[in-house]
């Protein structure tokens, strides 16, 4: 798989910042996080980060809608957050009875629209982009787990939305898949409001505009980091180097406040 993409399918419309604020969350009885405040800015790739529990599966839900507390969710071009959200997780969830290219256009059969002409040549042009075009009609037990992730990626991306929401969508792939689909994901994602999570510092540096760093009990963000250069950025970045041990040690940090 090449590492460039080519032509980057553009979102159709401009992709708005987002902001979360006064956000509060409670689970089993437990407050994750309270009067939280989250910028994210428009066109570009926040990475967030933080030791498991923390909260940040739980922040993106609450973002994405899919968990009820509290606080503003609101894009600065003034229209609503709900509608332009797609969602893309660790874990692939393609339909093992189905196609690739079904697969792909999943989300548009649920909400019952039939796949005319223009949809079925938008997913196969979407399918070429993450080089999986001679695959279209192969089910998911033949393909490897990157293959697999590749098409989650194509289906978050034919669901053109201006926000897109990531939780983990690489942790379950080998260290050369990975970076190879970072690469692609950069090229792909660009124009778009991205929020992800993410466990492994190197993969933040390398993808986010803005780093941020979720920790405590309630969770409060940290400073943002802003990694030098363009997205996505060479691992042996000595600037990323270095970052990289100033993050691994905010997160030991984290780990041992959290534990407390």
């Amino acid at each position: 798989m090449s590492n460039d993409p080519g032509p980057r399918p553009a979102p159709s419309a401009p992709s708005p910042a987002i902001h979360l604020r006064d956000g509060g969350l409670m689970l089993g009885g437990r407050m994750i996080f309270r009067h939280l405040t989250l910028a994210a800015a428009g066109g570009r790739i926040t990475c967030l980060l933080g030791p498991s529990g923390a909260g940040k599966s739980s922040l993106l839900r609450l973002i994405a809608g899919l968990a009820t507390g509290e606080g503003e969710i609101l894009a600065d071009d003034g229209q609503p957050v709900a509608g332009r959200i797609a969602w893309m997780g660790q874990q692939d969830l393609l339909l093992p009875w189905a196609s690739v290219l079904d697969n792909v256009m999943l989300g548009a059969k649920l909400r019952g629209n039939r796949a005319g002409p223009a949809a079925r040549d938008r997913a196969l042009a979407l399918l070429a982009h993450v080089g999986l075009a001679d695959r279209a009609a192969c089910r998911p037990d033949a393909l490897s787990g990157g293959m697999r992730q590749r098409v989650a990626l194509a289906r978050t991306l034919f669901e053109d939305r201006p926000i897109v929401l990531m939780d983990e969508p690489f942790s379950a792939l080998d260290a050369i898949t990975r970076l190879r689909l970072q690469d692609l994901a950069a090229g792909l994602l660009a124009g778009r409001t991205v929020l992800m999570v993410t466990h492994d510092p190197m993969e933040a540096l390398r993808l986010g505009h803005q780093v941020l760093v979720l920790s405590g009990r309630p969770a409060r963000l940290s400073n943002p980091i802003q990694p030098p250069g363009d997205s996505p950025r060479p691992p042996d970045h000595p600037a990323l180097l270095s970052l990289q041990g100033r993050l691994l040690a905010q997160l030991r940090g984290a780990v041992g406040e959290d534990a407390a």
